[in-house]
C-alpha cells in the first residue's frame, strides 16, 4: 500500500485510562465511522467502553485482533509498553504505526532501537491531564487545545508522521514534533521538577506545622495554586521521574543552586537581587500563552465577591443553572491575601468558566481571576 494514501480507520488501544480513554473517545466523536479495539487486564472497563460506544471489539490479549489495525496506541504504564512492544511485533500488518502516550520518551526509544522496530513507531504525549485517573474519568475533549508532542524515530517516514498529526489534529489537540531527546530535557524543567517542588514544599510545611496545624489551616491563595499538583497519583510520578533521572537531576541540581543563592542574598539584604529575581519571572511568566493546556492539568475557576448572607449562595448558582452551565466545585474562600473573592467556583472547562464569567458580570457580579 502506498503510506501515502494510507487512511487510518481501525485504531488499536493496549491500556484505555484516562489518556487512552480520552484519544479512544475523541476519535470516535470526529470520525464515528472509525473501528476502535482495545485490551486491557482489567475486562470491566472495556466492558463499559463497549456500553458507552467508544470501543467496538474487546480483545482478550496481544495477538491476531491487531493484525487489522492502522495505527496502535500504547497507553499503559510506562514500565509496561516495551514488553508490550515485542508482543505486539508479529502481529503488525504492513504501513501499521504504534504509537505511545508516555510522559517520557528516551527509555520507550531505545527499547524500539534495540528491537529493531524504529520503522514502525513514532512517540507521543499528550500533554494534559487531571487530578483524577481511569477510564471512567477520560472525556472527548480531554486533549483540545492541549499539545500532543510527536517525537519521530532516525526511520520514521514523514508520511507516517503526518498520520499521527492528522490524528492528533482530529481530536483538536495541537501537534508538536520534537526530538524525543530535547522532549525529555523539557518536560524536565516544566512538567517533572514542578511535581517535585510542590511535593517538597507540601512536605516542608507539614513538617514545619505546629500541633495547631495552623499552616495547613491557613493555607490558601498562592499555597494551593503551586502545590495542586502534589495532588497527583504517586505511583504515575515515580515511575515517571525514574525514566527521565538524568535530566531530572541535571535541571534539580540547577534548581537548588537558583535557591542556594536566593538564600544568600536574604542573608546579606541584597534587594537589588530579589527585586530583579521577581521583576524578571514575572515579565517571563505573563508571556506564557493561556490557550494552550500544558501538562499540568489547567485550572478554569475564579472567585467571586460575594455577601455572606442566606441565599446568596443558591441565588448563584440559578443564575448558572438557568443558563446550562454545570459547576464542578463550589466553596468558601477563607485565605484571600492576594484579593480574591470570597467565593471560588471551578468548572469543567474553559468555555464553561468564560460564559459564567459574562453572565456573572452581567448581574454585577465582582469577579477575580
Amino acid at each position: 500500500m502506498d503510506q501515502t494514501a494510507q487512511s487510518d480507520s481501525v485504531f488499536g488501544f493496549i491500556g484505555l485510562g484516562l489518556i487512552g480513554g480520552s484519544i479512544a473517545r475523541g476519535i470516535r466523536r470526529r470520525k464515528p465511522d472509525a473501528t476502535i479495539m482495545a485490551y486491557m487486564r482489567t475486562r470491566s472497563r472495556l466492558e463499559q467502553a463497549k456500553a458507552d460506544g467508544v470501543v467496538d471489539v474487546i480483545l482478550d490479549g496481544v495477538g491476531e485482533g491487531f493484525r487489522l489495525c492502522d495505527m496502535i496506541f500504547l497507553c499503559a504504564p510506562v514500565e509496561y509498553n516495551a514488553a508490550y512492544l515485542a508482543r505486539l511485533r508479529p502481529f503488525l500488518k504492513p504501513g501499521a504505526i504504534v504509537t505511545d502516550v508516555g510522559s517520557t520518551k528516551t527509555d520507550i526509544h531505545e527499547q524500539v532501537a534495540a528491537l529493531g522496530m524504529e520503522d514502525v513507531f513514532i512517540g507521543g504525549h499528550p500533554m494534559a491531564g487531571s487530578e483524577k485517573t481511569g477510564y471512567e474519568n477520560s472525556t472527548d475533549h480531554l486533549l483540545e487545545n492541549a499539545y500532543y508532542i510527536i517525537t519521530p524515530t532516525a526511520r520514521s517516514l514523514d508520511a507516517d508522521v503526518q498520520r499521527l498529526v492528522a490524528v492528533a489534529e482530529t481530536i483538536g489537540s495541537i501537534p508538536i514534533i520534537l526530538d524525543y531527546r530535547r522532549h525529555d530535557q523539557i518536560t524536565a524543567a516544566i512538567s517533572h521538577l514542578p511535581h517535585i517542588v510542590a511535593s517538597c514544599l507540601v512536605n516542608l510545611v507539614k513538617d514545619s506545622d505546629g500541633e495547631d496545624g495552623m499552616m495547613k489551616r491557613l493555607a490558601a491563595g498562592g499555597f494551593k495554586d503551586i502545590t495542586r499538583i502534589a495532588s497527583s497519583s504517586p505511583e504515575m510520578w515515580e515511575q515517571i521521574c525514574a525514566t527521565n533521572r538524568g535530566n531530572l537531576a541535571a535541571i534539580l541540581r540547577q534548581y537548588i543552586g537558583s535557591l542556594t543563592a536566593v538564600a544568600e542574598e536574604l542573608e546579606q539584604s541584597d534587594h537589588k537581587a530579589l527585586y530583579d529575581l521577581f521583576d524578571t519571572s514575572r515579565a517571563y511568566r505573563n508571556g506564557f500563552s493561556e490557550k494552550a493546556r500544558g501538562a499540568i492539568a489547567p485550572d478554569y475557576s475564579f472567585t467571586v465577591d460575594i455577601v455572606d448572607e442566606v441565599g446568596s449562595i443558591s441565588t448563584l448558582s440559578v443564575i448558572l443553572a438557568a443558563k446550562g452551565i454545570s459547576i464542578k466545585n463550589i466553596g468558601i474562600n477563607h485565605n484571600r491575601e492576594h484579593g480574591e473573592g470570597a467565593l471560588r467556583i471551578d468548572f469543567y472547562d474553559r468555555n464553561a468558566m468564560e460564559t459564567a464569567w459574562d453572565v456573572l458580570k452581567r448581574y454585577h457580579y465582582e469577579l477575580m481571576r
